[in-house]
């Protein structure tokens, strides 16, 4: 067997691991969804950086992610995994999600520079629920966007953290000036922001990355970068 297959076998464990560890806090720890859901979310996009090092085929991550989508559906419709899907809400967010990780993958391995894989999804699996959770622990400033209400604290919050993701990401995958650092993370944390405040329901899983990407490749176009 080869190591990107052995790899992809111990990421399979792990992510089942995850959910298990999740389902755990949940009905043991009486942690409620909404934190069990944001850790999942967390450290699946943590997890899901070890992809590009560790897997060197496509067809692979395609088989891992088309894997956890069914299990992800298969969960929603026989009410499993309370830990993801106990929410008070309608989202699509966990079903997008091996979408988009699949999707940047195969960007990356078009360009072959790991900033059009890790910004996109670290923005996401950091920026995102740092955003939600200063929101509802400091509802400062609320506004109404197409019937849904976000907070100005959620969103600097997030424009922060998605500012000094991309910037730490820069600074040690590339060689780029002070400069392009300021201008790629800046365009990205801008850019990503207001996906992330016009859409609602999970679907920020995919306009956020997208919404990172289209900047970085916007950029590459009139390189910039």
């Amino acid at each position: 067997m080869s190591p990107s297959f052995i790899n992809t076998l111990y990421l399979a464990i792990a992510f089942l691991a995850l959910f298990a560890s999740a389902e755990w806090l949940y009905h043991i720890k009486s942690i409620d969804a909404e934190i069990t859901r944001k850790y999942v979310h967390l450290v699946t996009g943590l997890l899901t950086m070890l992809f590009p090092p560790l897997i060197g085929n496509h067809w692979l991550v395609l088989a891992l992610c088309g894997s956890f989508l069914i299990i992800l559906i298969a969960s929603q419709v026989w009410k499993l995994l309370p830990a993801i899907n106990a929410v008070d809400r309608v989202t699509r967010g966990s079903f997008l999600y091996p979408v988009i990780v699949y999707s940047c993958y195969l960007i990356y391995a078009n360009y072959n520079q790991y900033i059009f894989y890790y910004i996109p999804i670290l923005v996401l699996a950091i920026a995102d629920p740092v955003a939600a959770l200063l929101g509802k622990k400091w509802c400062w400033r609320p506004y109404t966007v197409l019937g849904q209400t976000k907070t100005l604290c959620g969103s600097l919050g997030f424009v922060v953290v998605a500012f000094l993701t991309c910037a730490l990401l820069l600074i040690n995958l590339e060689s780029f000036t002070s400069y392009q650092v300021l201008l790629v993370s800046t365009s990205v944390a801008l850019v990503t922001v207001f996906a992330e405040a016009l859409t609602h329901n999970g679907w920020d899983n995919l306009t956020i990355p997208t919404g990172a990407v289209v900047a970085l490749i916007t950029l590459k176009e009139f390189t910039i970068i």
